[in-house]
C-alpha cells in the first residue's frame, strides 16, 4: 500500500495505524465515528477520529480519487470555498479501490439537517438556493467547472445568522483558464435538476412548507445565477460627475454580496466614464485576517465583521472610562480576556458544540440586543448571556453530522 499526504499533514500520522487494507465496510464499529445514515451515497464512506479531529474516508476508484485529491488541493491553495483534502491510500489489497481523505468541516450542516432541525425555518429553501448559487458563481469565476452542483454534494456554515456554501464532492470538476458561456450555462442546468429533484426530496418527506414549489424553486436557479453574474462582471457606464458615488456604490454592493474586489478599471472618454471591476474568487478575508491580529481567534468572515464590531465598541468604552487613548492590540486583548472568552466558558458542557464559539458569540450580540429594544436600555452582555444560555441555546439541536450522502459525495 501507497499513502499520499499533503504537508503539512502531521495529523496524518494517527490515521496511520487503521485498518487500510481491509475494506472499509469490514472496519470495525469502535474504529468509526457514528454519524446517522439519512440517505444512500453512491461510494462506501466511514468517518474517524484522530487527535480530536474528524475525519471523512471514502472508497473509490484510484483514477477519481487521484483527481479529487489534486483538485481539492488546488481549490484549497487558492482560499475557494470546499473541504480540505488531507491525503489518500492507494494500492490496498486484492485490487481494492482507493481511499480518499479528507478532514470534516467543522459545524457544518447538510441541507437535510437544515430542513430537519428545529429552526429549519429558518433557512428557507431560498436561502439555501441563493447560497449554493453564489458558490456556483465564485467557482466559475475561477475557471471551475462543477459538473455536479447540487444541493447533496455542499456542506453548510452558519457565519454571523447567514449561510455560507461549501464544495465537498469534486469528482467531476474541471479546471480551465476560463470557462465559456457555454460551460457555464451547462454547469447551470445540471445544477436545477439536480436541485429540484432534491426539493422533491424533502417534499416528500414532509420538510417543505406545503405551499413551496420544488420545480418553481428549481427553475428560478438559471434566473438567480444569471442576476449575480451579471452584478459581478458587468461593466458600468456613467457620466463623469457620478463616478465618485457610483463607484463606492459598485463596491459595497459587491462587497454586501460578499465578494472581495482585487481590482478598479476605469476608463474615461468624453463626457463619460467606464467601470471594470475583477473580483477576488477567494473567500473573503480581510475582517478574518484583522480579528486573528488583534485576538488570535479563528472565525468566518460575516462573524469576525461582527465581533470586530463589539471590539470596537469595547475600545470606545475603555477610552471614555480611562479617559486616554487605548492601542487597538490592547483593546483586542482584554476583549477578548474580559468579554468574549467568559461567554464561551460559560456555556455549560452538555451544550457545548452546538454553534461554533463565533457564531455563538454572535447570537449572543443579538440577543442583547433584542432585550435591550424590549427594555428601552442596554441591558449589557452578562444578563443577555444568562438570557441566551436559559431560553435559547437549550432548544437548539446539537446534532450538526449529516448524512454520509450529503459530507462526502
Amino acid at each position: 500500500m501507497r499513502f499520499l499526504f499533503r504537508p503539512p499533514a502531521t495529523e496524518a500520522t494517527g490515521l496511520l495505524s487503521l485498518p487500510w487494507a481491509r475494506p472499509l465496510e469490514e472496519w470495525d464499529e469502535d474504529l468509526l465515528l457514528t454519524v446517522p445514515q439519512r440517505g444512500i451515497s453512491r461510494h462506501v464512506v466511514r468517518f474517524v477520529t484522530s487527535d480530536g479531529r474528524v475525519y471523512a474516508l471514502k472508497e473509490i476508484s484510484e483514477r477519481l480519487a487521484r483527481h479529487e485529491y489534486a483538485v481539492l488541493g488546488e481549490l484549497e491553495h487558492e482560499g475557494m470555498p470546499a473541504v480540505s483534502v488531507l491525503g489518500l491510500c492507494v494500492d490496498r489489497p486484492d485490487d481494492q479501490q482507493a481511499v480518499l481523505v479528507t478532514r470534516y468541516l467543522e459545524h457544518s450542516m447538510s441541507y437535510r439537517y437544515l430542513f430537519s432541525s428545529p429552526r429549519g425555518d429558518d433557512h428557507s429553501a431560498d436561502r439555501l438556493v441563493d447560497t449554493l448559487v453564489e458558490l456556483l458563481v465564485r467557482l466559475h469565476l475561477s475557471g471551475t467547472f462543477w459538473g455536479d452542483c447540487s444541493l447533496s454534494n455542499t456542506l453548510f456554515r452558519l457565519d454571523a445568522g447567514k449561510l455560507a456554501a461549501h464544495l465537498v464532492d469534486a469528482e467531476t470538476v474541471e479546471r480551465h483558464p476560463r470557462l465559456s458561456d457555454g460551460q457555464r450555462h451547462h454547469d447551470v442546468d445540471l445544477a436545477r435538476e439536480r436541485i429540484g429533484g432534491e426539493l422533491m426530496d424533502l417534499q416528500a418527506g414532509g420538510l417543505l412548507p406545503p405551499e413551496l414549489d420544488p420545480i418553481e424553486v428549481s427553475d428560478s436557479v438559471p434566473r438567480r445565477y444569471g442576476a449575480l453574474w451579471d452584478e459581478v462582471t458587468r461593466e458600468e457606464s456613467f457620466r463623469l460627475d457620478e463616478q465618485r458615488y457610483r463607484v463606492a456604490e459598485r463596491l459595497r454592493r459587491l462587497n454586501d454580496l460578499g465578494f472581495d474586489v482585487g481590482e478598479v478599471e476605469l476608463i474615461t472618454s468624453g463626457g463619460g466614464a467606464r467601470l471594470r471591476v475583477d473580483i477576488r474568487v477567494a473567500e473573503s478575508g480581510q475582517h478574518r485576517r484583522e480579528l486573528f491580529r488583534l485576538t488570535g481567534l479563528e472565525a468566518q468572515e460575516n462573524q469576525a465583521r461582527r465581533l470586530l464590531n463589539d471590539l470596537r465598541s469595547f475600545r470606545a468604552y475603555l477610552e471614555q472610562r480611562d479617559g486616554r487613548p487605548v492601542p487597538e492590540a490592547t483593546a483586542g486583548h482584554l476583549w477578548r480576556s474580559e468579554v468574549y472568552d467568559p461567554v464561551v466558558a460559560a456555556v455549560p458542557p452538555d451544550l457545548l458544540g452546538v454553534l461554533a464559539p463565533a457564531e455563538l458569540f454572535h447570537e449572543v450580540l443579538v440577543h442583547r440586543w433584542y432585550l435591550s429594544e424590549d427594555a428601552g436600555r442596554d441591558v449589557g452582555t452578562t444578563a443577555a448571556l444568562h438570557s441566551y444560555l436559559a431560553t435559547v441555546l437549550p432548544h437548539q439541536d446539537g446534532d450538526q453530522e449529516a448524512d454520509e450522502d450529503d459530507l462526502v459525495g
